[in-house]
């Protein structure tokens, strides 16, 4: 299916220290295997906080602007035509920063597989999604966070 991402309006996201703009282009596609989203960063400002998935691979392609990644083997500088992959494990830990006086522009792609567990290091905890993979389509039948140290005995 072919979408048009003019005809497609933002969705605004400004929670706790992530400010950006998003367009679901793969869930405007109707994709079922594939996400691809399409994001820009005010300048200063932040995507998702740190992250990993243990069950989704992603990849960002920067299509104008500068920033930083933040990745799980340090910072790097990323610019128009980078290309960055994020495996399904904690070397694929990641977040975009805009310290740039101008907008950052970048599509976002993944994997769309369900159950996930994602990790949020600097948060101290874990993500659980069933249902629909984290960015996901349909209503979930279970998500929740919890804290990374979090214990529960099996039997009581």
């Amino acid at each position: 299916m072919q979408v048009d991402e003019s005809d497609l309006d933002w969705e605004t996201y400004d929670k706790e220290e992530a400010t950006f703009r998003r367009k679901e282009l793969g869930t405007a596609a109707e994709t079922d295997q594939l996400g691809c989203s399409l994001y820009e960063l005010p300048s200063g400002e932040r995507s998702w906080p740190y992250h990993y998935h243990t069950a989704n691979e992603e990849a960002i392609y920067v299509l104008a602007g500068e920033g930083q990644l933040r990745a799980a083997d340090g910072t790097e500088e990323i610019s128009a035509g980078t290309f960055c992959s994020f495996p399904a494990d904690e070397s694929g830990g990641h977040r975009v920063v805009n310290d740039s006086d101008d907008p950052l522009r970048y599509l976002a792609i993944s994997t769309m597989n369900e159950p996930d567990v994602t990790i949020y290091p600097d948060k101290e905890m874990f993500g659980v999604y069933v249902g629909s993979p984290p960015g996901g389509r349909e209503e979930r039948s279970f998500e929740g966070y919890f804290p990374i140290d979090a214990e529960t005995a099996y039997w009581d």
